[in-house]
């Protein structure tokens, strides 16, 4: 999981940088009109918009902004026609890449990401082809360094709140684990003992890995990943790659 979760920090660095020019904004909106549009506007029962409001808020995107788009999605405005899909492929070195995308034009996006996995020496293929790797789960990272919590004390944390698994990655960070129903409860706890929560993104994580040792082949899945991650039609990218550090490096 090292060089997964290596890629999972350098896309939130990257979603900050794509916050200063608004192309995450675009993205964002898209899930609140959308979220809205199947689960409606209240907050307490649409667990999918509650996220979405907090990825928005996270990024710093203007409350004028998020409430236009779940305006959007609950009045069937004009623009809130978008379409939910996934679309599966494989990278170089047999890596499987899920894909959640959102289009108001599906044979215009399927043309463009096809083109995209080519361009990369991969491949788009068929529906089911690797879905059945990925389970949705909830992602924490967590800074336990300086916190007043020791190591023993933030993995008893997290599993008493219901996380399924903790692992140390490198000297200060950990990643937790959890069933989607148990995310925000483990959020809080983390956050009530004043622990750092550095990212919480509910996920679809592979029950298997391939690990990449060749440094083109590295070097061509991330930058197929950086690729997809691009497309203003592609929401998540996700990828059953294991990287060593020092190659993503």
């Amino acid at each position: 999981m090292a060089g997964h979760s290596k890629w999972a920090n350098t896309k939130h660095r990257k979603a900050r940088v794509d916050a200063q020019k608004g192309k995450i904004f675009t993205k964002i909106a898209r899930e609140l009109t959308v979220s809205a549009r199947e689960g409606g506007d209240d907050l307490n029962s649409n667990f999918r918009l509650r996220l979405a409001v907090q990825k928005a808020r996270e990024n710093n995107m203007p409350s004028d902004n998020i409430q236009r788009a779940i305006q959007k999605g609950i009045g069937g405005q004009e623009g809130s026609n978008f379409e939910q899909t996934v679309y599966e492929g494989y990278a170089v070195g047999g890596v499987a890449v899920l894909l959640e995308i959102m289009t108001d034009n599906r044979n215009r996006t399927v043309a463009e990401i096809r083109h995209i996995f080519s361009r990369h020496g991969g491949s788009l293929g068929e529906s089911g082809c690797v879905s059945w790797i990925f389970t949705r789960k909830g992602a924490l990272s967590v800074n336990g360094k300086g916190q007043g919590t020791d190591e023993d004390d933030l993995i008893l944390i997290a599993l008493e709140a219901g996380a399924e698994d903790v692992t140390a990655e490198g000297d200060e960070n950990y990643t937790i684990i959890t069933g989607v129903e148990h995310f925000e409860t483990v959020k809080q706890a983390l956050l009530d003992h004043g622990l750092e929560v550095v990212s919480a993104d509910v996920t679809m994580l592979p029950s298997t890995s391939i690990a990449i040792t060749d440094q083109d082949d590295a070097s061509r899945i991330i930058r197929l990943m950086e690729a997809l991650d691009d497309h203003d039609d592609v929401q998540n990218v996700y990828a059953n790659f294991d990287i060593p550090e020092e190659l993503l490096s």
